[in-house]
Parts: structure tokens; sequence; C-alpha cells
């Protein structure tokens, strides 16, 4: 049983979390999320703070909005928070930190948590603890609905516990951006924060595990691909000329019936979906553009390449069958990369010393998508070892609903097992 006495109270991370709960914002415009951890990483006094353009590469930022809207969230943030200067540095969709704390000599551990919340609308029934307790969604239209907020927290409370502890060597938070539109993940690990990392944890909070579970290595997250396709054709009357239009409706519906007809690999599970169709023309107009987001998965990265291959080989077809152009643009992307049985064991045996731990599970399938598999390829790559750990948490509802909620209980388990394995790869 841990008896870690650096760790915050447990009201301490229930604030934290109700207060990144209650202001969330989505992938590249987590403005005043960024400046509110800037606030509390100088209050910790951490060594180190590399925010946006800093903390990641923003080149290989993926799927960044708009300036309209990124302006439109940008003052969102202005009127909650005076950090201008914060706010300086993050406009343009810069979002993310890096913080270091550094006591001479010795490994360099990082631990990865994302901060970006979700396009949906949360419950406002009473019986919704965020809505009965007062720290409802204030982002009409948006929430956490992954615990992002959770995350976050699990962040700055593993580093008031490690900076109040002693330790030889370098401690990282990688605070991610734009995880759910898995845009932010590839961004990171090509920045410059990264190389010297020999230890890398990432961490999920829920997935369907009870408050109580830990599972010390999440493995075969499924390789993703997600695009924005648009069909550009010529409009027409469709009563009066229709053979003098191009319809890109048309050829967008040709594309979605083969897509989804894409035949499945037997070396492995594989997924696609086509979702946000649109096209803004009138029932009686030829419609000259169609636009769709798509989206490819596979058990392997292999996988999802013959998938993504697929999916281009029907886009190609169907925009010549119909005479229209067509144009596809990347805004999220991710690849497999599974725990090291090194890392693996080290949280097996630790988590099961945590108070409040009850079950321990040396590895489990992860079953879906996530990013932080581009920071554990990095580190990996440079000879480093990396595991992502699951947090249980009673819910509700499952992830992505507007009543999810997480089990606060859930958040100082985490803090113990996190701050306590990073400790002991420090010591």
């Amino acid at each position: 049983m841990t008896t870690n006495t650096h760790l915050p109270t447990k009201q301490e991370l229930i604030d934290l979390r109700r207060e990144f709960h209650e202001f969330p914002e989505p992938g590249w415009r987590e403005f005043w999320t960024t400046a509110r951890i800037v606030e509390e990483l100088e209050r910790l006094g951490v060594d180190q703070i590399h925010v946006g353009a800093d903390a990641l590469a923003p080149e290989e930022r993926l799927g960044v909005p708009d300036e309209r809207e990124l302006s439109e969230w940008l003052d969102r943030a202005a009127a909650r928070t005076d950090r201008t200067d914060v706010l300086e540095q993050v406009e343009g969709g810069h979002t993310g930190v890096v913080a270091v704390v550094e006591r001479g000599d010795g490994p360099t551990v990082g631990l990865r948590v994302d901060i970006d919340a979700l396009p949906i609308t949360e419950s406002s029934d009473g019986d919704h603890k965020p809505t009965a307790e007062g720290f409802r969604s204030e982002n009409e239209g948006y929430m956490h609905a992954c615990g992002h907020d959770s995350h976050i927290t699990f962040g700055l409370g593993t580093l008031q516990t490690v900076i109040e502890s002693e330790f030889d060597g370098t401690f990282k938070v990688f605070f991610q951006p734009s995880e759910e539109l898995l845009g932010g993940g590839k961004a990171m690990a090509a920045g410059p924060h990264i190389d010297d990392v020999d230890y890398l944890i990432g961490t999920h909070v829920g997935l369907e595990y009870p408050t109580g579970t830990v599972i010390a290595g999440l493995d075969e997250v499924l390789a993703f691909s997600r695009f924005d396709v648009t069909f550009t054709g010529e409009s027409a009357h469709a009563g009066f000329a229709p053979n003098e239009g191009r319809n890109a409706v048309q050829a967008l519906v040709t594309a979605t019936n083969n897509i989804f007809g894409i035949p499945r690999h037997r070396d492995g599970a594989t997924r696609v979906n086509v979702g946000e169709i649109n096209s803004d023309n009138a029932a009686n107009v030829i419609a000259d553009k169609a636009t769709a987001t798509v989206e490819v998965r596979g058990e392997s990265n292999e996988l999802m390449e013959y998938m993504r291959d697929s999916l281009h080989r029907h886009i190609d077809a169907a925009a010549e069958a119909h005479g229209c152009e067509e144009e596809t643009s990347l805004i999220g992307e991710a690849i497999r990369e599974d725990s090291d049985e090194e890392l693996v064991g080290l949280v097996d045996e630790i988590a099961g010393g945590v108070d409040g731990v009850s079950v321990v599970h040396r590895r489990r399938s992860a079953g879906a998508s996530e990013d932080v598999t581009y920071l554990m390829r990095a580190v990996k790559d440079n000879g480093g070892k990396a595991t992502y750990v699951g947090i249980g948490s009673d819910s509700p509802s499952g992830h992505h609903t507007p009543t999810f909620d997480v089990d606060e209980d859930c958040l100082l388990i985490g803090v113990s097992v996190l701050s306590d394995t990073v400790l002991d790869l420090l010591s």
C-alpha cells in the first residue's frame, strides 16, 4: 500500500478536474486550457515550460481549423483568463505544453496526457453529476466526454508529487493537444522534447474498467487515418438540363457504397466509416460540390494502409465515373505501437501496492485508436521503453456520450500509480 506523503489530496485533484471539465475546448482550440495548465506549472515551480510552437513541431499538426474558428475560440478563452502572454503564444492553434523538471544526472522519464474535448452536448439532466453539482460544460455543444479533464489532473498531480520528492534525472510531462482529432500526437512526437526520453508512460481513464482496476499495458491500438474528401462537379438545372451537370453528390454516393464494400483482410481486424456527408445544393440543382469525412482503421499499420489505399482507389474511380474532380486531405492519423514488457512489469508490480487498487491486469487490448503511439514509437526508436497505462473508473455511460463522467476516486489512484512508477524509474 502506497504511503507517499507528497501526493496532493483527493479534494485538490477533484477541484482541478472539475475546473477543466467546466470549460472544455476541442483540438487545436485548447487556448484557456493551455493557459490554465501554465498557471499550475508556474505554481508548482517546474524548471521549464514550453508552450505551443515551442512544445511540438507546428508543421506536423493535422486537422487544424480555419482562422475564423480559431479566432472565435481564442476570444472565448480571453474572456476567461487574463493570461494574454500565453494566449499570444497559442494564437493560431499552437496549443499544448511540455513541462520539464530537472534534478541532475539520471534518466529522463516522460508522461503524456491529452487535453482536448469532444463536440458533444453534455447532459443537463438533474441526475448527471456535473449538472447536479455545478460543473457542467459552459461551452455548449462541447464536453470532456472521454476523460481528458482527468488526464490533465493526472499530469499535474503527478508533477506535484514528483517535484516534492527526491530523485535524480529529468521528468517531462507532455500535455498534448488534439488527440480526439488524432492530429496532435505526430506533431508532439516530432517536436524537440522527446529525443532524450528514456521511458515514456501514456495513460487513459475508464475504458469500461471499474474503479480500482489498473491495466499495466494497453496494447493493440488500432492504426488509423481520417480524411476530408471533396468532390467537385458542375451545377445545372435538375429538370431542364440535367445532362449539362456533373453531379458531385452522385460521385460521393458511389464512392461511399464502394468504400463500405472494401473486402476485410484475412490478417486481422479492419474498419471503415463515412460520416459528416454534406451538400448545400437545392433539390432542383445538380450538385457541384459534396463533402464527407472518411476514416479507416486496422489492427496493424499494414492493415490500415491496405484500407487506406483501397479507399483512395474507390474515391478516384467514383470521381472519374461521374466526371468530377476529387480532393482528399489528411486530418488525423495514428499508428499501432504496443507496450514494452519491462515497463508493463514495473507498473504491474507497483500498482498492486497502491491504496485503492483492487485488480491489476498485466495487458489488455485498447480496442480503439490513439496517437500516443507516435510518442511511444519515437522513444523506442531512440532506444527507450514505453507503456500505455489504463486507470479504471466507474461511469454512468460509455465514452463519447452526453452522460459520461468519471468516479473521482480514480484521480488519486491514477496519480499514485503514475507518480510511484515515475519515481521508481528515477530512483
